[in-house]
């Protein structure tokens, strides 16, 4: 025993020094924001009937669909916990989510590929040492998450955020993103790649957060089956329930027993799952440049366009109950009608384009970042010992990334129309849902810019549009909450963007966004022609 994991504490540091700046940017993101926004709801909510108008909003279908359940009406007026839980705690386990299967996508199969793992392999090593450090990694990180998050709202000293509940909201966090963090260690036993690791993981993520949703308006008990099901069911700040937080530690405790299993049986490189035998001859368009960057991409973009597409069609079921929701409420009808002459299903598909607009732009960036992943892997070099130039190859990639874009944002709106239509009686037109998703493209080309101009330059700094995404994120999602001045808002490109139906669509604007994404990639071109090739 002590040989299969001899030298765990040696590579324990080594793993956390290769990932230091990444773990730290993660930590600073999520805390900071958490607890900044924790702290703007007593400004929000300042009396009972802001609160009432919130937990009578948060009622209804589709926002049940989106958040998960919520609480009591009377719990909302108790405590403004209550409304910062329902808001703000399944999207921030997403993100915990996100950074437990990056983390430990790199530091298992993506070393495994590059042959990190094999180097140390060579070294009195034990066998499972390697994974047993990643997983410790994870554990300790999630564990600083806890803490420092449910410490952090707790010294805020807000009425209702006891110690307890302050402490469980963080572990709410934590323990949710170490399931996800083994769900990705057992992954990289199936897959031999990286990226079909990371596939099969936001896979599961994207499943679990739709069977949730379903869970939640229609079948209690189809909820439970996913861990996001699970989370939601705590009722932090009023009940505060610990069997969610037992649940997912001993699902993990479980999985990472599999994990291990898996790990010593199998061959270093290999995986569990079977390659799909190729064709023995390629087709002309696979030949052709743009086409092996499509083949290199094709089952991520097959994926991505499935699961924005089920998105698109979730939330679209669940339209049809918002008008009969809110029919007979004079109290919130009164409160809509000073936003416009729109109705309420409009408002809320504004803000709703608007978050999936944000996640059909991951995909995009990820299309991008495939060139340096090829470029680390020493693949590139195959590309350029043929009569092969850089503006092709880096164009190939870029060309891809603004098809995607446009595939994934129709894909949205044909999911929404079609599954608004079936079940309301007086739909929204499939034009106004189109063109209320097409009006993020100029954004989500300004993105791909950003992305192709770090590739050209800032090789090492590709970080970067992560950490502007997540800003952008931030602007949308909680911008107007925590009152941030205009111009922080404005160094969002997505505030550039008009919310249909509802605001007039300024063309200067649009004008302005297609001349800086154009500059961007200018320059990234040719930074990229001149920068030496790394591997």
């Amino acid at each position: 025993m002590n040989t299969t994991f001899k030298g765990t504490s040696h590579l324990i540091k080594i793993i956390t020094r290769g990932h230091r700046f990444q773990i730290s940017a993660w930590l600073f993101g999520i805390v900071v924001v958490s607890i900044a926004v924790a702290s703007s709801y007593q400004s929000v909510y300042q009396n009972d009937s802001d609160k009432q108008a919130f937990a009578l909003t948060m009622q209804n279908p589709a926002m049940v669909a989106m958040l998960g359940p919520g609480y009591e009406t009377e719990d909302y007026l108790i405590t403004v916990g209550t409304q910062f839980a329902h808001e703000m705690l399944l999207f921030t386990v997403i993100a915990v989510a996100i950074m437990n299967i990056l983390l430990i996508g790199s530091s298992t199969r993506t070393d495994e590929e590059t042959g990190r793992i094999e180097v140390v392999r060579s070294l009195p090593i034990g066998r499972l040492s390697y994974l047993a450090a990643s997983i410790i990694v994870i554990a300790i990180v999630n564990l600083l998450l806890t803490l420092v998050t449910g410490l952090g709202i707790f010294v805020l000293n807000i009425d209702g955020f006891t110690f307890e509940s302050s402490i469980l909201y963080g572990s709410i966090l934590g323990s949710s993103g170490f399931v996800f963090g083994a769900i990705t260690a057992l992954f990289a036993q199936l897959s031999d790649t990286s990226r079909g690791t990371k596939g099969l993981t936001f896979g599961v993520l994207i499943t679990s957060y739709l069977l949730r949703a379903v869970g939640d308006v229609g079948s209690e008990h189809l909820a439970f089956i996913s861990p996001l099901g699970w989370t939601v069911r705590t009722g932090v700040f009023i009940d505060n329930n610990w069997w969610p937080i037992i649940t997912l530690i001993i699902f993990s405790v479980i999985l990472l027993v599999l994990t291990f299993y898996l790990n010593s049986i199998r061959d270093l490189d290999a995986g569990f799952l079977p390659n799909r035998i190729g064709k023995n001859h390629a087709s002309s368009f696979i030949k052709t440049t743009f086409g092996l960057v499509y083949q290199l991409q094709k089952v991520k973009v097959i994926a991505w366009s499935i699961g924005i597409f089920t998105l698109g069609a979730t939330f679209g079921a669940v339209m049809g109950d918002m008008e009969k929701y809110f029919t007979d409420n004079e109290f919130v009808q009164m409160i809509l009608s000073q936003v416009g002459d729109f109705s309420i299903t409009e408002q809320f598909l504004s803000m709703l384009i608007g978050i999936m607009s944000l996640i059909s732009t991951i995909p995009v960036i990820m299309t991008i970042l495939k060139l340096k992943s090829e470029e680390n892997s020493n693949r590139t070099e195959h590309f350029y010992s043929r009569a092969v130039s850089r503006n092709s190859v880096l164009g190939s990639f870029t060309l891809l990334a603004i098809i995607e874009s446009i595939i994934y944002l129709i894909l949205l709106a044909f999911g929404l129309w079609m599954a608004a239509t079936i079940m309301m009686e007086d739909s929204i037109s499939f034009v106004t849902i189109v063109q209320s998703t097409l009006v993020h493209l100029p954004a989500m080309w300004v993105m791909i810019g950003i992305t192709v101009f770090l590739i050209g330059n800032v090789p090492k700094g590709l970080n970067v549009i992560w950490i502007y995404y997540a800003f952008c994120y931030i602007v949308v999602y909680v911008g107007g909450m925590l009152k941030f001045p205009d111009w922080v808002m404005n160094l969002s490109i997505f505030e550039a963007i008009p919310k249909l139906p509802g605001e007039e669509v300024e063309v200067i604007a649009y004008v302005m966004l297609f001349v800086l994404s154009v500059i961007f990639l200018l320059v990234g071109f040719i930074g990229y022609n001149k920068r030496d090739i790394y591997g």
